[in-house]
């Protein structure tokens, strides 16, 4: 956790990289904000955030199946490969949402994911942004690595950061080191200033780097 204190104390106060340094600090009681000071500071967790390690998910394009970090075996109806990422879309079988659709997109750390949610169970917001690592690990075979950080995309409206006491949990217990939260909070900021700066519009910031989603 110690590791994590100096970007903690070097990120702006404002926009959002600073609320993401705010909601850091509050989920740590008693973090000094003074680099120098020579009282070490509370590295506590607010209870209900036991760790856990990072989620792994594999994805095999020969056989149309993804498998996830319980080794349940999926069946995925469709795979569409880009230069920029990789596409999934399967069915989801229970009551609440009955398909998903996902990017890969491992230059930018993130998954893009969409759920098409059944009528009685609208949720509010449009996109669900994952943060992690992946990776083309064969040629019919990718790895994805969750990082904890979520972002909730509500379309022209805001967005929501999830999970930051998830990984502030799993970085004090070993499950991921300095340099992999160091990243996962990097991307998750370049993220928010992006869909910031594109009226929180996820196609419209994507374009601005060279990729355009589709979508069924």
């Amino acid at each position: 956790m110690r590791g994590l204190i100096p970007l903690l104390n070097t990120v702006p106060t404002t926009g959002f990289a600073g609320s993401i340094a705010r909601h850091i600090r509050a989920a740590v009681p008693g973090l000094n904000h003074n680099v120098n000071a020579a009282a070490p500071p509370n590295t506590a967790l607010p209870p209900g955030h036991p760790p856990h390690r990072p989620h792994v998910e594999f994805f095999n394009l020969a056989e149309h199946t993804s498998t996830d970090s319980k080794g349940f075996v999926r069946q995925v109806e469709r795979y569409h490969h880009e230069p920029w990422g990789v596409y999934m879309a399967r069915i989801v079988p229970v009551p609440h949402h009955h398909y998903l659709e996902s990017w890969l997109l491992p230059a930018l750390s993130l998954r893009v994911t969409v759920t098409r949610r059944n009528p009685a169970h609208h949720v509010d917001h449009d996109f669900h942004l994952d943060i992690g690592e992946f990776t083309q690990v064969a040629p019919k075979r990718w790895k994805a690595v969750d990082h904890y950080l979520d972002i909730e995309v509500h379309r022209g409206r805001h967005v929501e950061l999830l999970g930051v006491d998830d990984l502030l949990a799993a970085h004090a217990a070993g499950l991921v080191d300095t340099a992999q939260a160091h990243r996962a909070f990097e991307c998750a900021t370049a993220a928010l200033d992006g869909l910031a700066a594109n009226d929180h519009c996820v196609e419209d910031w994507l374009a601005t780097q060279g990729i355009t989603l589709t979508w069924m």
